[in-house]
């Protein structure tokens, strides 16, 4: 009984760490969702062996340990890689910058009941700009909205649809939305704003589930020249359904030059609160400089936690 229990334990382990080790020999999209949640299925991995040694000591448990310990810390260090890193000049020598604050929030389509709460949090959020992700839910209350964010991009501005949605308290000096891809529509917004005399460029992306096919890979191929085409301070965010250590996400870094802060506040699933993986990201580039990310700890009824973002721009 205890061998059998032993051999159970060992296989399902073994199963867990091939999953996500799978991605150092091939590239599979069926394995997508794994690559994403590579820090905790080592985790189990390591776990379920650890439990196994308790009923039999055997080599292959203590292999099995050891596997899973160095995919766990290679996933830590990946989630450093493409970290910002803080200016070089001392605080004495730099420019005093003002601080800005972003509001990005996937409210989830469905989540009509908590439309008054959402649009609530918008309207005294004090945010420089807010973006929303299936923003259906809110729509009902953009007359309120409105009066605080007076210029929008979304929910019958440029598209007849409601859901990606950018609100902004300052005019936009350019203006783009646009489709990634022929899955979904009007879900890449891009618009110029004036921060004070800094022209910022704000973009907002919703992007599909890594387990459809190839389409993330696809509308992350079709995104990174059009960001590398924007010239000066940018900040995205966005709901990427995968973290940045998923592979195609690691090359739509390396080629954007965009950097997050570390460590990322876990967005999803809701359900694990501070200990989720992070799907929806905020990614900044120089001159931009991002302070801080915090997770708006109420989800309020989405299966996605929102983001509050301060950043600045160095002159």
């Amino acid at each position: 009984m205890r061998h059998t229990v032993y051999c159970v334990l060992c296989v399902l382990s073994t199963l867990a760490l091939i999953a996500i080790a799978a991605r150092y020999v091939t590239d599979l999209w069926v394995l997508a969702f794994f690559e994403s949640l590579q820090t905790h299925i080592s985790l189990f991995g390591v776990a379920l062996a650890l439990i196994a040694l308790l009923f039999q000591r055997h080599w292959y448990a203590v292999f099995l340990c050891a596997a899973g310990a160095v995919l766990a810390v290679h996933s830590v260090v990946m989630l450093r890689e493409y970290a910002a890193t803080p200016p070089l000049n001392p605080p004495a020598a730099a420019e005093a910058e003002k601080t800005f604050k972003l509001l990005s929030f996937n409210i989830e389509d469905s989540n009509f009941e908590n439309g008054a709460r959402i649009a609530d949090l918008i309207v005294g959020s004090k945010a420089d700009v807010v973006e929303i992700y299936e923003a259906g839910p809110i729509q009902s209350e953009l007359q309120r909205i409105t009066e605080i964010y007076p210029y929008r991009i979304g929910c019958g501005i440029m598209t007849t649809d409601c859901d990606s949605l950018l609100l902004s308290k300052r005019p936009f000096q350019t203006q783009v939305m646009r489709s990634l891809g022929s899955l979904w529509d009007n879900r890449y917004v891009t618009a110029t704003i004036d921060m004070d005399g800094q022209p910022v460029n704000f973009v907002s992306a919703h992007l599909s589930k890594p387990y459809f096919d190839q389409f993330h890979t696809i509308e992350l191929d079709i995104m990174s020249p059009l960001l590398n085409d924007i010239k000066g301070p940018l900040i995205l965010a966005g709901d990427f359904n995968a973290s940045v250590i998923a592979p195609d996400m690691r090359d739509f870094l390396a080629e954007t030059n965009l950097h997050h802060v570390f460590p990322e506040p876990a967005t999803w699933p809701i359900i694990a609160g501070a200990y989720g993986i992070t799907i929806d990201h905020v990614f900044g580039r120089a001159p931009l400089q991002l302070k801080s990310v915090q997770q708006i700890p109420d989800a309020m009824g989405s299966n996605h936690f929102g983001l509050v973002t301060e950043f600045s721009v160095s002159r």
